[in-house]
């Protein structure tokens, strides 16, 4: 599986909860994550799945990638990024590649890859999406290049949309060519009730002491850009005998930090964490939760049908914006404009009646981690399936040889 990396978490923990389903299923593969090093560091992997780190690239503001990390060239760190990914490939012969939203890598990096691994013809390679890339116009400027379209073509079996097209039909709204329309099915959502469950048996990612009674959570994914919405909400009116908790994010910065924990020292009703390594107890645990609009929150918000109110990032990509706005007019959850995002706007949804909680299973499919396995068997076939639980018999006897 490749995660690009980049930005915030969102990719790693979504190909994190794919590789905990398959871990989970008959098939039990051995799993190699390829990913960023400061990314894979951060959060829990599955039993069973192992990573590969990558040096760090980031975007600037004219779109060419650099280093993030390493002091060397454009040029030094993407030939490092391809010799390891090469590398992985060629060593570990995997039956299946996973590759996250970019056909290409972030800026090529697979292609030695994946002309490896079309010569040998024996790695079937997915590109898995999700639900939504970017608006329309960004995907057509950016996405929907010549190279990608050609990638998909030549090197992929198949395209895996993480959503459903009743709520944002990605096919259509990008008008994807016919050629990437055949290889392409929907997964649905990535639910978040099995992966809670996993995290259960194995008690690996412990929840934090909360005090008993209501909780309203606030979350910000990574947050590199959530510092208004959690300043927001710390100076907002929480109900009645509720506790409120925010979750900073890995990547906020350190004034702003402190800055939400010194208001919290002022009420006895508001609990600050830095870091947790998973937010989806959190989530489970909260009677109402708000947040940014990223992939992987509105997932948990969803698994667990809570009441939401989304402050979705609208600049520089509208992605969260547009998913939001989906939902919301599914009666799935609430939208504030961050133009909008004051204390008094939080106070007033909070002290709001809701009624009952949102109606999710009749209208959103969220069968993803049960889908993508048998897609896996289906696309490998049986032989192969049947080879991927021959190998992991002979790791689990000491039997293994390369």
């Amino acid at each position: 599986m490749y995660s690009q990396g980049m930005v915030g978490f969102g990719h790693i923990r979504r190909n994190a909860s794919i590789a905990m389903a398959l871990r989970r299923s008959g098939l039990r593969p051995a799993i190699a994550m390829i990913a960023e090093a400061w990314q894979a560091g951060a959060l829990p992997l599955p039993t069973g799945v192992d990573c590969v780190t990558l040096p760090a690239v980031r975007r600037d503001e004219n779109g060419f990638f650099d280093s993030r990390i390493l002091e060397v060239s454009h040029r030094e760190v993407i030939a490092l990024r391809a010799s390891v990914i090469r590398s992985v490939v060629q060593s570990f012969e995997p039956d299946l590649l996973i590759v996250d939203q970019w056909p290409l890598g972030a800026a090529g990096e697979l292609i030695p890859a994946l002309s490896q691994i079309q010569r040998r013809g024996r790695t079937r390679c997915v590109l898995g999406l999700r639900d939504v890339l970017y608006d329309a116009e960004t995907v057509r400027r950016v996405w929907s290049t010549p190279a990608h379209f050609e990638a998909i073509r030549d090197w992929y079996d198949a395209v895996w949309i993480y959503g459903d097209p009743a709520i944002y039909d990605a096919l259509h709204e990008y008008d994807l060519p016919p050629e990437i329309a055949s290889k392409t099915q929907y997964t649905g959502y990535i639910g978040q009730r099995l992966r809670l469950e996993s995290m259960r048996t194995s008690a690996a990612v412990p929840l934090p002491t909360l005090p008993p009674g209501k909780i309203v959570l606030c979350v910000v994914g990574g947050g590199h850009d959530g510092a208004a919405l959690t300043e927001a909400f710390a100076q907002a009116e929480l109900p009645p005998g509720s506790t409120g908790v925010i979750v900073n994010g890995p990547l906020m910065g350190s004034p702003m930090r402190r800055r939400v924990q010194r208001l919290a020292r002022d009420r006895s009703n508001l609990v600050v964490l830095d870091f947790v390594e998973d937010t989806t107890p959190l989530i489970e645990r909260a009677d109402r939760v708000i947040a940014m609009g990223g992939y992987n929150t509105v997932c948990e918000v969803l698994s667990f049908a809570k009441h939401a109110l989304i402050v979705p990032r609208v600049h520089p990509e509208p992605e969260q914006w547009i998913r939001a706005e989906r939902m919301r007019n599914l009666g799935l959850l609430d939208v504030l404009h961050p133009d909008h995002l004051t204390p008094d706007a939080l106070s007033t949804w909070l002290a709001r009646d809701l009624g009952p909680a949102p109606d999710v299973r009749s209208r959103v499919d969220m069968g993803a981690l049960r889908r993508v396995p048998r897609m896996v068997s289906e696309l490998l076939g049986a032989r192969t399936a049947h080879a991927l639980s021959a190998h992991a018999a002979r790791r689990a006897s000491g039997g293994w040889t390369r």
